[in-house]
């Protein structure tokens, strides 16, 4: 396995002023341009896109539309108009959140006026149940695509190592009410090789602790300032903490431990 290889597998296991942000690079950029800040402008777009057009696709229910708005968002995004962020909470999401909202605002806007509103009446509100609505479909994208990047990041590493941890957690997950002995002949015969019981279930146990690393480095990501009660705190809200604990306890020691 190669160094760099080596490196990303073990990015989990770093404290978190350790663990690089995108986010921080971006939002500090304010509309800066640069080849570093592209590059994370870009990774950012990547990373969460397919939360965002979910998520649009779900509130419009206009397939064209929603990529309507979601070209207009990356266009708005690339181009560094970052007014919306709020670095006391530094939290990408909100950002992410308040554009979204405001761009489905005006395209119903838009809509209302092409179907000859009086000119003078008033704009008529969101309904606030349609705001809390909007507001929990937009964290329910935002955790599923989190739990998506860890679960393709386990992938990868099985990819890299060789080590069953996705194949053994996907396994677990699919199918809960296997045995340890049933599970092992099942992933024996989808892996071509002999798998024992005590394996596997050492391999889930390991399985598990990389994915729940995998899924707090992917929260992180999203934080411009990771620190421990940050993060906790993101976990919490994203209704994530309760996997997490030990992972949260794995990076306050590493933190600890620095100089």
């Amino acid at each position: 396995m190669s160094k760099a290889a080596d490196m990303d597998e073990l990015e989990p296991e770093l404290p978190l002023n350790q663990i690089s942000t995108l986010w921080t690079v971006v939002s500090q950029a304010r509309g800066s341009s640069s080849p570093v800040v592209e590059d994370a402008q870009r990774k950012l777009i990547e990373r969460y896109g397919r939360a965002i057009h979910r998520y649009l696709l779900g509130a419009l229910r206009d397939p064209e539309a929603a990529d309507e708005l979601f070209q207009e968002f990356a266009l708005r995004f690339v181009r560094g108009d970052l007014s919306g962020v709020d670095r006391g909470r530094g939290r990408f999401r909100d950002f992410i959140k308040g554009v979204l909202f405001h761009l489905i605002a005006d395209h119903h806007r838009r809509r209302r006026r092409i179907q000859s509103i009086p000119d003078g009446a008033p704009e008529p509100e969101a309904p606030a149940a349609d705001i809390h609505q909007q507001e929990r479909d937009f964290l329910q994208n935002w955790r599923e695509e989190l739990l998506k990047r860890a679960w393709g990041a386990l992938a990868d590493i099985e990819r890299r190592t060789g080590k069953a941890f996705y194949s053994a957690l996907h396994l677990r997950a699919n199918h809960p009410q296997l045995r340890s002995a049933e599970m092992a002949e099942q992933l024996s015969a989808q892996l071509g090789r002999a798998i024992s019981a005590a394996g596997l279930r050492q391999t889930l146990h390991r399985a598990r602790e990389r994915f729940v690393d995998l899924l707090v480095v992917e929260v992180v990501h999203s934080l411009s300032e990771p620190t421990a009660e940050k993060l906790e705190q993101e976990l919490i809200d994203l209704g994530l903490s309760g996997y997490c604990q030990q992972a949260l306890a794995r990076y306050r020691g590493g933190a600890a431990s620095r100089p």
